[in-house]
């Protein structure tokens, strides 16, 4: 048996170094080099089916180490999925299923996007908790109808980030024993061995986290990994770490246990003495048919999802709501009432005419859509009391029950997002997660990963612009907002009032294709007065909030607390005899999607009077003033005083938004 797992490891090492040489760019080192893991668990214990990726029940299977992505495009030719050699042979190439590192959505049975270290084992915590809370929340004596493993293979590169830390350490709290991470400890990054900057002590770091830690695994025997997976798998309590002992690049002669070998190609000669070394004595990406044979998972895959079907029939006998409950949110189906009833609330909100934060006008929404939201699923870096992000039925989750919807994340901005895109990827969730804005730039890639895999995870960001005071500059958030209305499939909301809120939050929770931020004040915003032509309009992410007689002399666009600004200042302006349009835009993205008669009939193109206010970035906003625009923004940072005293002094009056018009008029 060990010559015929060794004859089958060596298929991923040659597909491995055949696709680098052919693209003459990539990773072969890390594919040859957890050949022989990669072969025991999928071969041994992994539960998929390469004719259905998305079996609700498969294990997750995640490659950290994502630039080793020949490992996992080599395992899903070989085991069955609709990714045929053609597709190995075309590696990095533009638009194959092969790019440089495994993109989700691109390649069947990638099960999220890797490449950023430390992002795919937090991808990995977060699948592995909603694994838990599914299964707590679903489960019922007689049928586990929710059981998967999370399994997650990284490197010593994804140590060194700061962000492992973040999510294992809370992975150990929360007790996510179905998680299993295997360490490929080969000693080398891309500048060499690390010992010159890397000597944590691994398995001791781990402990402390409240993981069971089994070392000294030979990473090149099939028997000491196949036993190491048993012990993980014994372990119900905790999560388990894996240190494996590799060589990287495994059997090529001349490169194997260096980093020549790391992010480079191994070169003509080098790949013909490895195929002497591995006695490989097949032509570049050609596979033997007893090889296909030992590896293809097709059978075992279709019965173990049949297995599975069968069960979920006896459990829908047995819990009819329920089973019907699981399979709408599983396919990410909303109740088919939400649209009508949080219409209801958003014309509610128009009625009531609250002028509170924003920020309490989210928790409000919570509480509205939360009841008739199962699969809502919330949490906070340690800033539930300040982002408002519990309501009136969210219960914290821990080791010992994770029947609940809330998580505490901690002071873990980037670990917190990374886990909600792990949690998103999973499915059964509509998750949101919550920090200061200002604190988007510790989670800016997670984020980013979000938009580029174009998850539906919520990130919540309170304390929006100078208007949070006292605390200074270090907490005013000023140039976050652009870098999110910059970023490709985000949608940013910074909502006005009540009524904006309650559009955002909808917009996000009925939003499929990409993420939101829902940008939130701590200073209260007063309530705008709107009719129902008006209240629909919101949606469309830009609406005319007044409108002027005839033709406006020029245009005032504003969004958020400044919303209310540019109000009064229009005010005053028309009390002089000037027609002033106030445009309010809480979502430009959104705005932009609208068609073009649409986007004309808000902001006429003949109508070149334009002033831009709001309380952030200033640059962002030529694209609709132009350079003969006035725009009242932020240039510098912050500073520390009472939030009426900074806008005061950072210009946001009405005097100075009348000036600003006064000023393109002349112009």
């Amino acid at each position: 048996m060990s010559s015929n797992r060794t004859e089958l490891a060596n298929a991923i090492r040659a597909l491995s170094m055949d696709a680098v040489q052919k693209a003459n760019s990539g990773h072969p080192g890390a594919p040859m080099g957890m050949a022989d893991i990669a072969e025991v668990l999928w071969n041994d214990y992994l539960q998929h089916n390469p004719a259905n990726p998305d079996w609700p029940n498969r294990d997750r299977f995640v490659l950290s180490n994502g630039h080793g992505s020949m490992l996992i495009y080599s395992l899903l030719h070989l085991t069955g999925y609709d990714l045929p050699i053609d597709e190995l042979k075309n590696f990095r190439q533009l638009h194959s299923k092969t790019p440089g590192h495994p993109e989700h959505g691109y390649t069947p049975g990638v099960e999220t996007t890797t490449g950023p270290l430390g992002q795919g084992i937090s991808n990995a915590v977060g699948m592995a908790i909603a694994e838990k809370v599914l299964a707590e929340q679903f489960n019922r004596e007689g049928h586990d109808i929710i059981d998967h493993y999370t399994y997650t293979f990284l490197g010593d590169g994804c140590l060194m980030e700061g962000i492992s830390h973040e999510v294992c350490s809370l992975a150990g709290t929360l007790g996510l024993g179905k998680l299993v991470a295997f360490y490929d400890d080969n000693g080398i990054s891309i500048d060499g061995e690390v010992d010159g900057w890397f000597t944590d002590d691994t398995p001791t770091r781990f402990k402390s986290y409240g993981w069971q830690v089994i070392n000294d695994v030979n990473g090149h025997s099939p028997s000491e990994i196949k036993a190491a997976i048993e012990a993980a798998r014994h372990e119900t309590g905790k999560p388990t770490l894996i240190c494996c002992k590799t060589i990287i690049g495994k059997g090529s002669p001349g490169k194997q246990g260096s980093e020549s070998c790391h992010g480079a190609p191994l070169g003509g000669d080098e790949v013909a003495a490895t195929r002497i070394a591995l006695d490989w004595p097949h032509e570049p990406f050609e596979v033997p048919e007893e090889v296909y044979a030992g590896w293809n998972a097709r059978d075992k895959g279709a019965a173990a999802q049949q297995a599975w079907d069968e069960q979920f029939a006896a459990y829908a006998a047995a819990h009819p709501d329920l089973a019907a409950e699981l399979q709408r949110r599983l396919a990410g189906e909303l109740p088919q009432d939400f649209a009508a009833r949080a219409e209801d609330y958003i014309a509610e909100c128009q009625r009531d005419g609250a002028s509170i934060a924003s920020r309490k006008a989210s928790q409000n929404c919570l509480n509205a859509y939360g009841p008739i939201l199962p699969e809502l699923f919330g949490g906070s870096a340690d800033l539930a009391g300040s982002n408002l992000t519990i309501w009136s039925g969210s219960k914290g989750i821990s080791r010992d029950d994770a029947s609940g919807n809330y998580l505490y994340y901690g002071v873990r901005e980037f670990g917190m997002a990374a886990i909600m895109n792990g949690i998103a990827l999973h499915g059964g969730f509509i998750n949101y997660g919550a920090t200061f804005l200002v604190f988007m730039e510790y989670m800016r890639n997670a984020v980013r990963m979000a938009a580029l895999m174009k998850q539906q995870s919520i990130f919540v960001f309170t304390h929006d612009s100078i208007g949070l005071g006292e605390d200074g500059p270090t907490h005013q958030p000023v140039e976050q907002v652009a870098s999110l209305r910059s970023t490709p499939n985000m949608n940013t909301w910074r909502p006005c009032d009540t009524v904006e809120s309650a559009v955002a939050w909808k917009a996000a929770i009925e939003r499929r294709d990409g993420p939101s931020a829902l940008v939130f004040s701590r200073q209260g915003l007063p309530h705008q007065d709107r009719s129902p032509e008006q209240v629909a309009e919101v949606a469309r992410g830009g609406y005319v909030l007044k409108a002027c007689n005839g033709t406006p002399d020029a245009i005032v666009i504003a969004t958020g607390s400044e919303v209310a600004l540019a109000m009064a200042a229009a005010e005053r302006l028309e009390e002089a005899g000037k027609n002033i349009r106030v445009v309010s835009m809480p979502s430009t993205e959104v705005f932009e999607a609208q068609d073009a008669a649409y986007r004309e009939a808000v902001l006429p193109s003949d109508v070149l009077a334009r002033v831009a206010v709001e309380a952030l970035h200033a640059d962002y906003w030529y694209k609709y003033v132009g350079l003969d625009g006035r725009i009242v923004g932020m240039t510098t940072f912050g500073e520390s005083a009472p939030a009426g005293d900074l806008f005061q002094a950072f210009g946001f009056t009405v005097d100075n938004v009348v000036a600003a018009v006064e000023e393109v008029l002349i112009d």
